[in-house]
């Protein structure tokens, strides 16, 4: 399928293509190689740099032929895989998308594609907190990345809030490159899975169950994390440097809400087993679907999402 052409100034462009895929994580990287590979036009667009939310994982041990990988190297491989086959045009946030007749014109901040398909790879955001002090510190002591802001903490003592598998992960990277960390965990045990309570426990890192955080406390700069003993109802205080929050994720669905695509309750895409939504020509992939969270099944879901909008294409021009 040829791809049209039209750059109308230096700093914005117009083109069409077969596919624009709005996302550069795992999941919408994969799905760029498979549309090309399947004779399909692509481009691949994202309001931040490519390699979404694993690019922030300390330290990769599920994904099949990496016994251990850190998150940022999997995703630079990732990225350059995929630009091997797909452009990707990074720091480009799509602003709105308009259906026109059977094609979507999507409009981003560097220029506007017109499209027979869309898949949408937006994937999630960090849930945040809610209490006072966690926006009037971020960036003092306040982060959601681990590999982004941990280093600035070596020797000092910081708290997880969030004992999931991200928290546990965070924890355990924390301690590693010399930082005291202790996790705190709203529910009355622990939430991760057994192979990180095992470390977690062989390292010594304390992980406190049941607490509810009330507040971050400081002034210029992180001091301290109040939280509620959700069995006796006591408030309690533990001085640190440092706060990292890992307490869920959201999923970036509104551009797809807009042109009618069905979400759950929470938000997510609801999507077929083959990746369609409810809108005709329009597919999700990875952590915005809401299924598990994982990077080797959103690049499985991005590689179906591809073939399936091959496949519909196929159909229409049949």
């Amino acid at each position: 399928m040829e791809v049209g052409f039209v750059l109308p100034s230096a700093s914005r462009e117009s083109r069409e293509v077969d596919v624009v895929i709005i996302g550069a994580g795992p999941a919408g990287l994969s799905a760029g190689i498979y549309a090309i590979r399947a004779g399909l036009s692509a481009i691949i667009v994202d309001k931040g740099n490519a390699g979404g939310l694993a690019e922030e994982a300390p330290f990769v041990e599920n994904y099949l032929g990496f016994e251990g990988i850190k998150g940022e190297e999997l995703a630079k491989l990732f990225k350059e895989h995929a630009m091997k086959y797909v452009e990707i045009s990074e720091r480009n946030e799509v602003r709105d998308i308009v259906r026109e007749g059977d094609r979507f014109l999507v409009k981003a901040e560097k220029g506007e594609y017109r499209a027979k398909a869309i898949i949408f790879a937006t994937g999630t955001t960090h849930r945040k907190l809610n209490v006072p002090g966690e926006n009037e510190l971020f960036g003092k002591g306040v982060s959601y990345c681990v590999t982004c802001d941990g280093y600035f903490f070596r020797g000092k003592k910081v708290a997880v809030i969030g004992g999931g598998n991200s928290g546990a992960i965070a924890a355990i990277y924390l301690k590693d490159i010399g930082v005291e960390p202790v996790v705190i965990e709203y529910m009355p045990k622990y939430m991760c899975e057994k192979a990180y309570v095992d470390i977690i426990n062989e390292k010594g890192i304390e992980y406190i169950t049941n607490a509810m955080v009330t507040e971050i406390k400081g002034s210029d700069k992180v001091e301290a994390v109040v939280y509620k003993d959700r069995d006796t109802g006591e408030t309690k205080e533990i001085k640190v440097d440092g706060v990292f929050i890992y307490v869920g994720l959201i999923p970036m669905s509104d551009l797809a809400k807009k042109i009618g695509v069905e979400t759950d309750k929470r938000g997510y895409i609801k999507v077929s087993p083959k990746m369609r939504t409810n809108v005709p020509m329009v597919y999700a992939a990875g952590d915005v679907t809401g299924v598990a969270g994982q990077i080797i099944i959103a690049a499985g879901q991005g590689a179906m999402a591809a073939l399936t909008a091959y496949e519909d294409l196929m159909l229409r021009q049949a």
